[in-house]
C-alpha cells in the first residue's frame, strides 16, 4: 500500500529521534512517502495533492490536532468521497489530541503507531461523520472559505481562550493544561463588561425557522469527550458522536455563580452526564443550523483560533470520510 506520512517538525510530544523511529517502523510495512511540514496549510496542500493525485490509499497525520484538520482539508477539497478518497490515519504528537483519543487511540505516538499498523493488517477502518462550517449568506462573512472539523468548533468565550492560548504559545510558551487554565480565568475576567447574551442560534423545523436567542457562548461538536484535561475527559455534548450529526452546547448566562456551576460540572462531567440547568441550552444531532452575533466574536475550530466572525452556518456530514483504526 502506498501511504503518505505527513509530519508536524514542531509537534509537542515528538522529537526528532521519536519521529525517526516511527517513519521507520511505517516504512517496513507500507511504501512510504513524508512530508515534513514547512509552513502553514503545508499539511493541507499535501494531502490535497494526495487526494487528487489518485496514487496514494493511506495518508497518516503526525502530529496534533492542527494537523489533522489541515490533513482532513486537504482530503476533503472536492467533498467527500467515500470510495475515491485515501483513507485517514493519525499518530498523535499534539499536547491534547482530541480526535485521536476520541477514536480510541493511544495518547502515546509509539503505541499508537502499532495500533496502526494491527489495524491496517487486520483491515479495520471506521466511517466518521465531520462537521463543515462556512460564511452565513448576508452577512459580512459571507465570503469566507468553508472549513471541515474532525471534533469541535466554538463561538464567543471558548475561542477566546483559543486565542489567547495561541498568542502565550507565539511568546514561546509550552502548550500545558495549566496555561489554559490561567487563560480561560483571564478570558473570564475580560468579558466582565460582555456578558449579556448576544448570539441566535437558527435551525430548521418542521417548515420553518426556529431560533433560540440571548446566547453567551455556543460550543459545537462533531463527537465527545469535547477535549481533555490531562488523562480526564472532559464531556459538554455527551451524546454527540462520529456517526451522528452535530451537539451544541450553549450558555444563556456567564456571571460569577452561573460560570463556576457550569464550569464545575464540566470538570466532573461523564459520558452520560454533561452540564444541566436553566442557563444551558444542549441541542443533539443537527444538520444543519447558523450562529450569529450582534458584534463580533471569537471563533475557533479544532482549537486554531480564526479571529472575528458575526456569523457561522455549520453543517453536519455523516460518512464523510473512512479512518483507520
Amino acid at each position: 500500500m502506498r501511504a503518505l506520512l505527513v509530519v508536524n517538525p514542531t509537534a509537542t510530544t515528538t522529537g526528532a529521534r521519536t519521529r525517526d523511529v516511527l517513519i521507520h517502523a511505517l516504512a517496513s510495512d507500507l511504501k512510504l512517502d513524508v512530508v515534513t511540514t514547512e509552513y502553514r496549510g503545508h499539511a493541507r496542500d499535501a494531502a490535497r495533492r494526495a487526494a487528487e493525485g489518485g496514487e496514494i490509499a493511506l495518508v497518516v497525520a503526525l502530529g496534533g490536532d492542527g494537523t489533522v484538520n489541515e490533513v482532513v482539508n486537504g482530503l476533503l477539497h472536492n467533498g467527500p468521497s467515500l470510495e475515491a478518497l485515501p483513507r485517514l490515519a493519525v499518530v498523535p504528537g499534539g499536547s491534547t489530541n482530541v480526535f485521536a483519543r476520541a477514536l480510541g487511540l493511544p495518547n502515546d505516538a509509539v503505541e499508537a503507531t502499532g495500533a496502526l499498523l494491527n489495524a491496517l493488517h487486520e483491515g479495520s477502518e471506521r466511517t466518521v461523520g465531520l462537521g463543515r462550517v462556512s460564511g452565513t449568506p448576508g452577512t459580512e462573512d459571507e465570503g469566507v472559505p468553508s472549513r471541515w472539523f474532525t471534533f469541535c468548533a466554538g463561538f464567543g468565550f471558548d475561542a477566546g481562550v483559543v486565542g489567547r492560548v495561541e498568542q502565550q504559545r507565539q511568546r514561546g510558551k509550552r502548550s500545558t493544561h495549566a496555561l489554559y487554565m490561567r487563560q480561560v480565568a483571564r478570558q473570564f475576567l475580560g468579558e466582565r463588561n460582555r456578558r449579556h447574551g448576544s448570539i441566535t442560534l437558527s435551525k430548521p423545523a418542521d417548515g420553518t425557522v426556529e431560533t433560540i436567542d440571548e446566547l453567551v457562548l455556543a460550543i459545537v461538536c462533531n463527537t465527545s469527550p469535547w477535549t481533555f484535561l490531562g488523562n480526564r475527559p472532559v464531556y459538554a455534548t455527551p451524546e454527540a458522536s462520529f456517526d451522528t450529526a452535530l451537539d451544541v452546547l450553549a450558555l444563556t448566562k456567564l456571571s460569577p455563580l452561573p460560570a463556576a456551576r457550569h464550569g464545575s460540572q464540566l470538570l466532573r462531567s461523564t459520558a452520560e452526564r454533561g452540564p444541566k440547568g436553566k442557563h444551558v441550552v444542549s441541542l443533539h444531532d443537527l444538520t444543519e443550523f447558523t450562529l450569529q452575533s450582534q458584534a463580533p466574536l471569537p471563533f475557533q475550530v479544532d482549537g486554531d483560533h480564526l479571529g472575528l466572525r458575526v456569523s457561522a452556518t455549520f453543517t453536519g456530514v455523516r460518512r464523510a470520510l473512512r479512518v483507520i483504526v
